[in-house]
């Protein structure tokens, strides 16, 4: 397997661009080199931005079976070389090979989901008689493209989460412009390869690869701009939000998600789907479990079999099919990871076990007796550390849940209905998952959450939504219409 390869261009308007500058892009792993991509400036962005223009309007007139037909074949050109697509994304990322080819076969539904979502972009009729005075009148109101959405996207899903931009974009007649993190672009860039062996017409999409010092406020503050699409960190959510202007925003912006135990649940099954959560892609994912809060009556039970469970992750070489777990994005972000589990230590925390960092690695960690004025108990950790908390019931459990700035997902284990449907009516978060852990999601379904979490939902269907707005059309006929 090839761990280095040529410099890749950036993809604008339909075309390759080479520049002189250029970024280099690094495993993680061992900081060796893997490539580089052009440093764009703010030249290449307004160009990219006057061609999207036209594109824009390429792109509403695209009838949907060619809309469909586009979408589904990028599917398949990633189906048939998804080795070297998930090879692209274990070796600029931190997710193992496996993790990978698990992210690849994501990017390929949502980009057929797309397709198939796409001849659902419906409208309704519209009664006007409900009003006194219009029984001469009907009409109806449709959906319509917004025009230019500018998507900047993060390291840790370098694939799939750009396609949940590209996709519903391409899906509702829209062009985009999507920057990718600068730590993992190549994977961004490979899904716009995919976009022109399938016939994309030129201009509706550009990725452009740069410093977000240099391109990222002229991206978001541009009044041709109509929607900025945002997954990444609060501060920087919170930034671009003040920057933006009158435009449409879309934002994922982390979690801090809670997980409960209840005394009545599988207490294997809660373990088993709970240390996944946690260490999923070396806890880099909004998702991943971040506390876990355990009736007392189980508690002893279920951190014992969690340690357990997690010592028997295996960390090292990401490219090997037995590895569980891989390193972080890059050593700055391990530090910061040990600096926060070390400061819990030092305020009172107990160490069940990991806690050790070798460069970018970080040994899968697990807190007790957290104080909850650190700062690991109210961020988001985006590392592989996860705090256990004895509750005495449901309602602490709950209460505690809910006493962070974020809102994304959390997950409740119990048999009892009655519970269920309580945490459900009670939790601050976008989605719960029953007898699952927090990190849990399909393609289809809407993604997002509430407080410091974001703004709006993913999900091709929904982003569709954010990505159009309604045209009503009303007819006032010459005469009254017969009931």
């Amino acid at each position: 397997m090839k761990t280095t390869m040529p410099g890749k261009p950036m993809f604008i308007a339909g075309k390759w661009v080479k520049k002189e500058e250029v970024i280099e892009v690094l495993n993680p792993q061992d900081n060796s080199f893997v490539s580089t991509v052009p440093s764009a400036s703010k030249e290449d962005l307004l160009f990219a931005i006057g061609e999207a223009k036209e594109g824009a309007k390429t792109a509403a007139a695209m009838p949907v079976h060619q809309r469909i037909s586009v979408l589904s074949k990028a599917a398949m050109y990633i189906e048939k070389n998804k080795e070297e697509y998930a090879a692209v994304i274990a070796l600029e990322g931190s997710k193992t090979i496996r993790e990978a080819s698990a992210e690849v076969k994501r990017c390929i539904q949502t980009l057929r989901l797309s397709a198939e979502e796409a001849r659902r972009i419906n409208g309704e009729t519209i009664s006007f008689d409900q009003s006194e005075g219009s029984e001469d009148r009907v009409g109806y109101y449709y959906r319509f493209p917004i025009g230019i959405i500018a998507a900047i996207t993060p390291f840790n899903d370098p694939l799939n989460l750009v396609a949940h931009k590209v996709g519903p974009a391409i899906a509702s007649g829209n062009a985009i412009i999507v920057k990718p993190a600068t730590v993992t672009p190549i994977s961004a860039l490979l899904l716009a390869e995919a976009f022109e062996h399938a016939g994309l017409p030129s201009k509706i999409l550009s990725v452009i690869t740069g410093k977000g010092s240099v391109i990222g406020d002229l991206l978001v503050t541009h009044p041709d701009i109509r929607m900025v699409s945002f997954t990444g960190g609060l501060e920087t959510g919170e930034r671009i939000a003040r920057k933006a202007g009158l435009k449409k925003l879309s934002m994922e912006l982390g979690s801090n998600s809670p997980v409960i135990v209840l005394r009545d649940a599988d207490i294997p099954t809660a373990v088993e789907s709970s240390v996944s959560g946690a260490f999923y892609a070396v806890g880099q994912n909004c998702l991943g479990v971040q506390r876990i809060y355990i009736e007392e009556a189980i508690y002893e039970t279920f951190s014992s079999l969690f340690v357990e469970r997690t010592r028997q992750y295996k960390v090292g070489d990401k490219m090997l099919d037995t590895t569980d777990m891989g390193p972080m994005i890059n050593e700055s972000e391990a530090i910061r990871v040990e600096s926060w589990v070390d400061e819990a230590i030092d305020m009172g925390a107990k160490l069940l076990v990991g806690g050790k960092r070798n460069g970018a690695f970080y040994s899968p960690t697990v807190l007790t007796d957290v104080p909850p004025n650190c700062t690991i108990a109210k961020q988001e950790v985006f590392g592989p550390v996860v705090l256990l908390f004895p509750v005495l019931d449901l309602e602490m459990a709950i209460e505690k849940s809910n006493d962070v700035n974020f809102g994304l997902q959390a997950g409740v284990f119990t048999k009892d209905i009655d519970q269920a449907f309580q945490a459900i009516g009670k939790m601050d978060v976008g989605g719960i998952m029953i007898n699952d852990s927090s990190d849990y999601r399909i393609d289809g379904m809407p993604f997002g959450g509430v407080k410091g979490s974001g703004l709006g939902r993913e999900g091709v269907k929904f982003t569709i939504q954010e990505m159009t707005e309604p045209r009503v059309v009303s007819f006032k006929l010459s005469h009254k219409r017969s009931t």
